[in-house]
């Protein structure tokens, strides 16, 4: 039976469980995992970043059965550790106030998953503290998605963005400063913003967003596109009367434009 197309999908678990297609992508994601430790990647909206972070903390859960089949199945170990998973969209951050609450309440869910209440009652300190608490025996993943939202979503007002930049800049510090608790860490967003001092404390990521290596983590290539999308394609040619290969044509005119090192894509 032929897959559903998983449209606006981003949860790596209702894509494997609900029977929709999947491009699998996690021969890039065993690379990064098992050669680095602390990573960067900026993709333009609508890339899949939040759906490759969704796929990591499966991986990191010990989620072994929701990747049969795929690339990563019988390579990795699919030990458990504990994972903190910020997803600054999710976020309201209006105001430094209102956003250093929700920082806080977000921690605040972590811990409570992992039966742990936090004693501060700041995010920096609760954040220093959960990483040091989930830490004791097994290393801790750290994911941020959108990690750039507090300040593209504020950039008509200048000193609220400021203040946020401030909050992140003391947020992802916190990170260097507990290197020995860390397993895995990544940051994902649309843009690196290199000039704002957000990273001056957490100097020591690897910007992969054109590394050769994993150009193809995300989005679809020409290749991709017809292997798992032949029946689809196929299917169209029959209902509109079209040409396979005038098909292709038409879809890569329409959609071509995003290319990071020279690989066919969409």
């Amino acid at each position: 039976m032929k897959k559903k197309l998983p449209i606006g999908i981003k949860d790596f678990a209702n894509i494997i469980e609900d029977n929709y297609l999947y491009i699998d992508k996690t021969e890039y994601i065993y690379k990064l995992i098992n050669e680095g430790k602390y990573y960067f990647l900026s993709r333009p909206r609508r890339f899949g970043k939040s759906l490759m972070v969704s796929t990591l903390e499966n991986i990191f859960s010990g989620n072994k059965e929701l990747f049969r089949g795929l690339y990563i199945y019988d390579k990795w170990h699919f030990k458990k550790y504990p994972v903190i998973k910020i997803d600054f969209n999710e976020i309201k951050k209006d105001s430094k106030e209102i956003f250093e609450q929700n920082l806080l309440n977000r921690l605040t869910e972590i811990a409570e998953k992992y039966n742990y209440k936090l004693k501060y009652d700041n995010y920096k300190e609760c954040f220093f503290e959960l990483i040091k608490y989930l830490g004791r025996e097994a290393k801790v993943v750290i994911l941020i998605d959108e990690y750039d939202k507090p300040i593209i979503d504020t950039l008509t007002d200048l000193e609220v963005c400021k203040q946020n930049r401030e909050i992140l800049k003391t947020f992802y510090g916190t990170i260097k400063a507990l290197d020995e608790y860390i397993q895995f860490c990544i940051l994902t967003g649309v843009t690196k913003f290199s000039k704002t001092s957000i990273f001056s404390d957490l100097n020591n990521l690897y910007d992969i967003s054109l590394d050769n290596n994993f150009n193809s983590m995300l989005g679809y290539t020409e290749i991709e596109l017809e292997k798992y999308f032949e029946e689809y394609i196929e299917d169209c040619c029959k209902v509109k009367g079209y040409d396979k290969k005038k098909l292709l044509q038409k879809i890569k005119r329409w959609y071509n434009g995003y290319n990071f090192s020279g690989v066919d894509r969409l």
